[in-house]
């Protein structure tokens, strides 16, 4: 298992997955939301933000390339899958400490 300094939060993972964010590849926990890999990626913005965590706020959606379309998701509510491309963020998912 993979030692995080936050280990807690997110749900038990024995790999990191590579996903395509804005174009950008990152590894994230796998079997875990799209929403903890956020916060994975940048703890102190995502902890931070005014998110409900629980699907009922909207405010943590994005979308992903699904062959030629986009697709909305709610990203707390969709786990991340190796390989997922994430095209656009709600003005709610503020990754500042990469740099999106």
């Amino acid at each position: 298992m993979i030692e995080t300094s936050n280990p807690d939060i997110f749900a038990p993972y024995e790999r990191l997955v590579e996903i395509k964010i804005l174009g950008r590849v990152f590894e994230v926990p796998e079997n875990n939301t799209l929403l903890r890999c956020f916060q994975y990626l940048s703890m102190d913005s995502i902890s931070q933000a005014d998110l409900c965590w629980n699907g009922e706020c909207l405010s943590c959606q994005v979308w992903i390339k699904n062959g030629d379309k986009e697709k909305g998701v709610i990203s707390c509510r969709t786990k991340v899958d190796e390989g997922m491309e994430i095209v656009r963020l709600s003005d709610e998912i503020d990754l500042e400490e990469i740099n999106i």
